[in-house]
């Protein structure tokens, strides 16, 4: 798909509003922001409009305007596009609501809106633009932007938080805030391809319920890598009751958070769980940038505060090395005898509001073999005297300077980092953070970002594909029968029918005990009593037999699988809208109860594959049990790539799932199988 040119929607010079009350607060909000471009008011009534002159109707303007703020209602909307479309405005905002998110009636509007012009729209259902570079804000209510040259854009499909976003008293100045709503025809990823080009936008912030287009998301994504641009995204919709207000709300259908987590790791998404953490990721990624590893030092003037940072660390992915001999002598020189040297630090207060003694502390401190560094300090209040307190910050903006780390200004609580703090940081490059937490989230997400960075750019992802009709599953035979046909190596074994008499003495000969007997039909074997193991001699498969065959059942027999390092669970499905979801974690009867488990967009990268084996409880195992495997897993990558492409190849398959995959030191096992299939479709067999 040709990347949709936006330009003249998003950066206007030339404006139509249409409407009443809200075209006029729309005309207002430019106004505050000193747009110096030309705004039409069209109304059918009004002679005036913000001290405009109003034109009765389009058919009266002076010429094709750049971009349109709509607002009237969802009939007369549809009207209104179709002009202005055939006009050539380069695309409109849409501010009516009642469209797809409101039902079977709303959604056929919204179809007739789009349909017969590629006119770009924003919305229906939404705020709409702010572009505080040019000072143009298509939007019909407050907004808390300002003038600037540059910063990070922000793309929200809730009008509501990317109003309050604006507000922030953060230091965060956004370049450009879309509100999407329906995204009737711009998207979410359209957006985030623009500003991937533009050099005003220096970061990304995105709210979103549901990504349309996952490949144009990814392919959006790889072009802002290119420009060194960070994008953090705030998923909303993750939870089934959530999932059922999304759709409500703004008409998507949001897709389990296990698929959208693969695929915003996949791109270097950084992503956040909460509106603080997001501002705040959004923020140290703006200002300091990625980073390129985890490993943190704090400092701060009271023990309390380096053991809550300690305390607080283990929830997140950092690390707080301890300094080496040397390193600790030269901090220690600078540093009473009473002070521990630790990391995270108490520099106590016994050189507090001494600048050039703090200096000499803080340049031996952050001078160590760490990729950030945090300051905590909370500020005094409104009418107290904080004299003493800037020694410390100037100090640390100079450390962090010298020694090139990115430095983070941290408080305690968000009302402790008045506006002059801000500001300073601001103009130092330094990060701010509003709690302990924020700060170890970001730094977590930086350092993510950083380490995604070192890896060559993967490539787009597998689509998901569709289905229509039931989903039913082959039987274990059935399933490791096309395993083996991919090259995955299975257990020899023989179905057998249980009603045949000495079917025990007539086995193939070429089977070797321990075996294991497997009743077929059940999933979920192990929890109806329908695997027997350890069968050591035929009497005792006799009767195996013979039990698992009650009601004239097929039995499976297989050789059992010996000498198991690890057990793992692989499995590659179909997850629309995302694409094809490979899931990696411990393996086993215990796969549900220890929920250690991972999921990754196809086709698997070696980088992403590492990062995977690296955070699951399983991967620590294999480290220990087969040292260089998580560092080089091509044995267990070869197994994904199989599966791989055999769903994607075979649009019967809707899914493959291994488990257990038994890992010994010879080889991969594919102990048990379940393929699910599309039966309709009529390409599974």
């Amino acid at each position: 798909m040709p990347v949709r040119d936006l330009d003249r929607l998003l950066r206007p010079r030339t404006v139509v509003v249409v409407g009443g009350d809200p075209a006029e607060r729309a005309i207002r909000q430019s106004d505050r922001l000193g747009f110096e471009g030309e705004i039409w008011p069209v109304h059918p009534s009004r002679s005036t409009m913000a001290g405009r002159h109003v034109y009765p109707s389009l058919d009266d303007l002076p010429g094709a305007p750049d971009s349109a703020f709509v607002a009237v209602n969802r009939r007369l909307t549809v009207e209104v596009v179709r002009q202005l479309a055939g006009m050539g405005c380069g695309g409109a905002v849409l501010y009516a609501s009642g469209f797809a998110e409101a039902g079977e009636e709303g959604a056929e509007i919204q179809e007739r809106l789009v349909d017969g012009h590629g006119m770009p729209l924003i919305g229906p259902n939404c705020y709409g633009i702010i572009n505080a570079v040019m000072g143009a804000a298509l939007w019909p209510d407050v907004q808390g932007c300002r003038r600037i040259r540059s910063g990070p854009a922000l793309i929200s499909q809730s009008g509501n938080i990317s109003l309050n976003l604006t507000m922030n008293r953060r230091g965060i100045d956004f370049s450009y805030v879309i509100s999407l709503g329906n995204q009737s025809s711009v998207t979410t990823e359209d957006c985030l391809e623009d500003f991937a080009a533009r050099s005003e936008v220096t970061a990304v912030g995105i709210h979103a319920e549901s990504i349309l287009d996952p490949i144009a998301f990814g392919r959006a994504a790889l072009a802002c890598r290119d420009t060194g641009t960070p994008v953090v995204v705030l998923k909303t919709g993750r939870s089934e009751e959530a999932e059922r207000i999304t759709s409500s709300h703004t008409a998507a259908l949001a897709a389990p958070a296990v698929a959208y987590d693969a695929l915003f790791e996949r791109y270097g998404v950084v992503t956040a769980e909460s509106i603080p953490d997001f501002m705040a990721t959004l923020g140290l990624l703006d200002t300091v940038g990625p980073i390129p590893g985890n490993r943190l030092v704090s400092l701060s003037c009271s023990g309390g505060e380096a053991a809550l940072v300690a305390d607080r660390s283990v929830r997140y992915a950092v690390a707080f090395p301890a300094f080496g001999p040397e390193h600790r002598d030269r901090i220690a020189a600078t540093l009473p005898q009473l002070v521990t040297i630790t990391n995270p630090l108490d520099y106590h207060t016994f050189i507090w509001g001494d600048e050039s003694a703090l200096e000499r502390c803080f340049t031996e401190v952050v001078s160590g073999p760490f990729d950030a560094a945090m300051l905590v300090i909370d500020w005094p209040s409104e009418g107290n005297d904080d004299t003493e307190w800037w020694p410390a910050l100037r100090a640390f903006a100079i450390a962090a300077n010298r020694a090139g780390r990115a430095g983070v200004i941290v408080s305690g609580l968000p009302e402790s980092l008045p506006g002059p703090v801000r500001d300073f940081a601001t103009e130092r490059g330094l990060g701010m953070a509003w709690s302990i937490d924020e700060a170890l989230a970001g730094l977590a997400a930086a350092a993510s970002r950083g380490r995604w960075l070192e890896d060559p750019p993967p490539s787009l992802h597998i689509p998901a594909g569709t289905w229509t009709g039931p989903v039913l599953a082959l039987d274990e035979p059935a399933a490791k029968s096309i395993l083996s046909s991919a090259g995955i190596q299975v257990p020899d074994g023989v179905v057998v029918d249980a009603c045949s008499d000495g079917i025990a003495a007539r086995l193939p000969r070429h089977l070797s005990f321990p075996l294991v007997a497997k009743a077929v039909g059940p999933v979920h074997k192990s929890r109806s009593g329908g695997v027997i193991a350890g069968i050591a001699d035929l009497e005792e498969l006799g009767a195996a037999i013979e039990r698992l065959g009650r009601g004239s059942r097929q039995v499976l027999v297989e050789e059992q699988v010996t000498g198991a390092v690890a057990e793992l669970l692989v499995s590659v499905s179909r997850r629309p809208p995302i694409g094809l979801v490979v899931t990696l974690g411990a393996g086993g009867t215990l796969v549900e109860w220890l929920e250690d488990t991972t999921g990754l967009l196809a086709p698997v990268t070696g980088p992403g594959l590492r990062r995977a084996l690296r955070r699951l409880r399983i991967g620590r195992i294999l480290e220990h049990r087969v040292p260089g495997l998580v560092s080089d897993p091509e044995p267990i990558r070869d197994i994904i790539d199989r599966l791989t492409a055999l769903v994607a190849g075979r649009p019967g398959i809707v899914e493959v799932e291994i488990n257990p995959l038994i890992l010994t030191e010879e080889a991969l096992w594919a102990v048990d199988a379940l393929i699910s299939t599309n039966p309709e479709d009529g390409s599974n067999s």
